[in-house]
């Protein structure tokens, strides 16, 4: 049997009746007197509401990137060997809801005592928060620590999460110190090992309480992925067999074989959509398969391809000069770009942007190719925590001014301009959050 070898650690409002000609100027003045007054930026264009909200100073800690989840803003801070999670109610202002000391285990690296980024994502009533290889679930509205654990959460649908904990031979551990060569295989707590495990556990876990609700021990190493959908799932590919359990109850709803291929089995795979797309590296060739049934949907080979695209949340073929986007559903090219081009999913299209500056170009039709909003003279994107592209660009001014395209929604609104030198902002759907000297600065929008 091969042995997967490959590591990877979801109607209109009626019109209102016009007002009498003589209401017109006051409130005309009265719409210009609110304009003027709002702080932060320039007047918003087509229709958005601009605020600055205030500032998060760097003494109350903003060492982590940036990050909204919940409607919340996430900043940690050192406190000699403990660090503090401290989440922010951002409107009217910036204010603290709670502070959280994390685990010493999540603190730092115990190699060198430097800090361990941390990363925090949104789960129904609980903010799960993971540094390094350990995962904690604290209250949203408390702060409450809830539960911790060794090893990294995968987030699904429905309010559960996986771990895969590969089980190796006693006396595999790879001595650090010794510098040998040689491939390494790693546990869920991040343990180097130089044998490839014996079997693998896949648990999946109650997000809400930490509890562990099935096992699944498939030998040898296995990949898995979160099936989102109306019924969670979890996919297992192993060396020779693809099994989708239930998310919830681990109850195993389908299973196919999977065949070598040129006398080796897959070694990689990954959920696009619908279909799983299973890798077989030595054969050169990739298989997908329907998510819902296990069928076989297409093969396609590989080895034409020394130099693919950048594609991602899209299946492509082609290379970095000449990009096919392809149906994951049959495998077959649906439209083409005959100039180098990164591809990215945003808001439901594909966001086309250019591969030397980084800058956005245009969002096409997912299906043809169609461009749907031009976006020439927007710089750069701005990292999203919600299902909105937000842009910038230098403005006029002197400061930066901030863009929105929203799902469905066929243009780029103006959102403001802000008075800002840093370079390093996030968004969600209701507010954008940039880094300078003064801290960490808030705007609220609204479109």
């Amino acid at each position: 049997m091969t042995l997967i070898e490959l590591d990877r650690d979801t109607p209109l409002d009626p019109v209102a009746g016009r007002p009498p000609p003589r209401l017109y100027r006051p409130l005309g003045l009265l719409v210009a007197l609110v304009l003027a007054v709002l702080p932060g930026g320039a007047a918003p264009h087509s229709g958005s509401l601009w605020r600055y909200l205030g500032v998060i100073p760097p003494t109350a800690g903003v060492e982590t990137p940036i990050q909204l989840a919940g409607g919340h803003l996430f900043t940690v801070a050192p406190a000699g060997a403990r660090r503090i999670l401290t989440a922010w109610t951002l409107e009217p202002a910036p204010a603290r809801l709670w502070s959280a000391d994390l685990p010493p285990s999540v603190a730092a690296d115990p190699s060198n005592g430097a800090f361990i980024p941390v990363w925090v994502r949104q789960a129904d009533d609980v903010v799960l928060v993971t540094a390094g290889m350990s995962t904690t679930a604290i209250e949203s509205d408390s702060g409450r620590i809830r539960w911790t654990t060794g090893v990294r959460i995968t987030v699904g649908d429905g309010g559960t999460g996986m771990v895969v904990d590969r089980i190796f031979r006693p006396g595999t551990v790879y001595d650090q110190d010794s510098g040998e060569p040689g491939m390494l295989y790693f546990s869920a707590d991040g343990q180097p090992h130089t044998e490839p495990p014996i079997r693998t556990e896949v648990r999946g876990v109650d997000l809400a309480t930490g509890r562990t609700l099935w096992t699944a021990g498939p030998a040898g190493s296995v990949l898995a992925d979160p099936v989102p959908g109306d019924h969670p799932a979890v996919l297992i590919t192993a060396s020779d067999r693809l099994t989708l359990h239930d998310a919830r109850t681990g109850a195993v709803l389908h299973e196919t074989v999977l065949p070598e291929r040129s006398g080796a089995g897959p070694s990689t795979s990954d959920v696009l959509g619908g279909v799983v797309l299973v890798g077989y590296d030595e054969a050169g060739l990739q298989a997908g398969y329907d998510t819902s049934t296990l069928r076989l949907l297409w093969t396609r080979d590989l080895q034409a391809e020394m130099d693919p695209p950048s594609c991602a949340g899209l299946l492509c073929a082609g290379s970095r000069d000449s990009t096919e986007v392809l149906d994951p559903s049959t495998g077959r090219p649906l439209w083409a770009l005959p100039s180098a081009a990164d591809l990215d999913v945003a808001v439901g299209h594909v966001l086309h942007s250019d591969p030397s500056s980084g800058a956005p170009v245009r969002l096409h039709d997912p299906a043809t190719g169609a461009s749907w909003v031009e976006l020439t003279g927007w710089t750069d994107v701005v990292e999203s925590f919600a299902d909105v592209l937000v842009m910038r660009r230098a403005d006029q001014t002197g400061g930066q001014a901030f863009g929105i395209v929203r799902p469905g929604r066929p243009e780029v609104r103006t959102l403001g301009v802000a008075d800002l030198d840093g370079q390093e902002c996030g968004a969600d759907d209701r507010f954008v959050v940039c880094r300078d000297v003064q801290g960490l600065r808030i705007w609220a929008y609204r479109v």
